[in-house]
C-alpha cells in the first residue's frame, strides 16, 4: 500500500498542470526552467566568443538539466501504470516507451550520453537533441488554447490532406507543362520533368525565390496563371484551419454557456476556523451521493481536489451537485424591506404569507440571521423566501 502510494504521489509530481500540491507545481516549475536553460546553453555554446568565456559554465550546465531528463525519464517509466491504468505494469511500460512522449523524453538526454559509447557518431547525436525542444508542448496542460491547435488539425485532417493532394497534383502537372514550354529554351535549368518541381512549388506557395524562371513568351504566360492559382490554392488549408477554429471555439462556448447549468449545480463559500471541516481531508467528510467539491481556491492558487486533500480556513470551497429532480418545484425570491415596506417591524411569525412559503434566510448588512419565529424584520434587511409552486407577484 505504502509502495503503490508513494508511486501514485510520483506520478503526481511528475504530471503536467497537476498543481494540488506544492511539490507537483514546484516540480512543474523546475521541468520547465530546465528545458529552459538546457536551450539556452545548447544556443549560446554556438557563439564562439561566449563559448569562449563561458563555455565550462554552459556545459556543466547542459550537463546538469539533461541529468535532470534522465531522472524525470525514469521517474514517468516507474510511474506509467499510473498513466495507462486499463494495463498492466508490462504493457503500460511499453505503451509510454513506444509513445511520442516517451520518445521525446527519451532523445531528451540518451543522445548526450551516446558519444560516450560511440564517438563517431558524434555529429549524428547533436542533431537529436534539438528533439528536446518537443517538451515544451507539454506546456499545453496549463493552456486550453494551445490545445484547440492539435483537436483543429485533427477534426479536419480529411480536409487538409484533400487540399494537400490537390496542391500536389498541381504542382506535378504545372512542373510537366513548364518542362514542355521551357526545356528547348533553357536545357540546364529544366532539364527533366522533376526539375520544374522547385519552381512550381516557389510559385505556387507565392514565394518567388527566383533562382528558376521562364524566358519564353508562353512559359511567362503560363507562370502567370500559374502564380494566380498559387493564390486560391494556398487560401484553402488556411480557409480550413480557420474555420476550425471558429467551430472549436463557438463548442467551449456553448459548452461553457450551457453544459454547467443544465448537468450541475455550483455554489461557492469561504472556510472559516470554526467550521467543522477545517483540518479534515475531502474524503472524511461524507458528501451525499450526487454531491462533490469540484474545486478550491487557496490565495491565488485553484486546487483540484483529490481525496486527501486537507481544507484550511480561508479556503474558497466550490461544490457541485445534481439537479435533485423532483416533481415539486420550489422557488426562491428575494425580498428586500424598502421605507414603509408592511413586513418592517413584523416578526416573522406574524407575516401573512402562504403556509407553502417559507423564510430560509435573512441578509442584514452583511451578515446572514438564521430565521426565528420571534425575530423582527428591519427596513433594508433582504428576506428570501422559498414556495413551493410559482410564487405569485409581491408588490409592497
Amino acid at each position: 500500500m505504502t509502495k503503490n502510494t508513494t508511486r501514485e504521489k510520483l506520478f503526481r509530481m511528475v504530471s503536467v498542470g497537476v498543481i494540488d500540491e506544492p511539490v507537483n507545481q514546484a516540480y512543474d516549475i523546475i521541468s520547465t526552467g530546465a528545458l529552459l536553460l538546457n536551450l539556452a546553453a545548447s544556443i549560446l555554446l554556438t557563439f564562439e566568443h561566449i563559448s569562449k568565456c563561458y563555455g565550462g559554465l554552459l556545459l556543466l550546465l547542459e550537463s546538469a538539466t539533461v541529468l535532470f531528463f534522465g531522472i524525470d525519464y525514469v521517474l514517468r517509466l516507474i510511474t506509467a501504470n499510473y498513466l495507462y491504468p486499463d494495463s498492466n505494469e508490462r504493457d503500460s511500460l511499453i505503451r509510454y516507451v513506444f509513445s511520442a512522449a516517451g520518445i521525446i523524453d527519451l532523445l531528451s538526454f540518451l543522445p548526450y550520453y551516446l558519444p560516450v559509447f560511440f564517438p563517431a557518431g558524434l555529429a549524428v547525436f547533436r542533431m537529436f537533441r534539438v528533439v528536446r525542444i518537443f517538451r515544451l508542448f507539454r506546456i499545453n496542460a496549463y493552456y486550453d488554447s494551445l490545445n484547440v491547435i492539435t483537436e483543429v488539425i485533427v477534426s479536419k485532417k480529411q480536409q487538409l490532406l484533400s487540399s494537400v493532394f490537390i496542391i500536389l497534383t498541381l504542382m506535378l502537372a504545372s512542373s510537366l507543362c513548364m518542362y514542355s514550354l521551357e526545356h528547348e529554351a533553357q536545357p540546364d535549368v529544366f532539364r527533366n520533368a522533376f526539375s520544374g518541381i522547385w519552381w512550381s512549388a516557389a510559385t505556387l506557395f507565392t514565394v518567388g525565390y527566383g533562382d528558376i524562371y521562364p524566358v519564353t513568351t508562353l512559359g511567362k504566360v503560363f507562370s502567370i496563371a500559374i502564380t494566380f492559382l498559387g493564390v486560391g490554392m494556398v487560401a484553402i488549408p488556411t480557409g480550413i484551419i480557420s474555420a476550425g477554429f471558429v467551430e472549436q471555439y463557438s463548442q467551449f462556448k456553448r459548452i461553457g454557456d450551457y453544459g454547467i447549468e443544465q448537468d450541475l449545480r455550483f455554489i461557492r463559500f469561504s472556510l472559516s476556523r470554526q467550521d467543522r471541516w477545517i483540518g479534515r481531508s475531502i474524503e472524511s467528510l461524507g458528501l451525499p451521493q450526487g454531491c462533490i467539491i469540484s474545486a478550491i481556491q487557496r490565495g491565488t492558487e485553484i486546487i483540484v481536489p483529490s481525496g486527501d486533500v486537507v481544507l484550511t480556513p480561508g479556503d474558497i470551497v466550490t461544490i457541485g451537485a445534481e439537479p435533485a429532480g423532483s416533481e415539486v418545484p420550489l422557488n426562491i425570491r428575494e425580498i428586500t424591506l424598502r421605507k414603509n415596506h408592511p413586513w418592517a417591524g413584523s416578526t416573522l411569525n406574524d407575516l401573512d404569507i402562504s403556509r407553502q412559503s417559507f423564510v430560509i434566510l435573512i441578509k442584514r448588512g452583511g451578515a446572514s440571521v438564521k430565521p426565528r419565529p420571534d425575530l423582527t424584520l428591519q427596513e433594508g434587511d433582504r428576506v428570501f423566501l422559498l414556495s413551493k409552486g410559482k410564487i405569485g407577484k409581491l408588490e409592497f
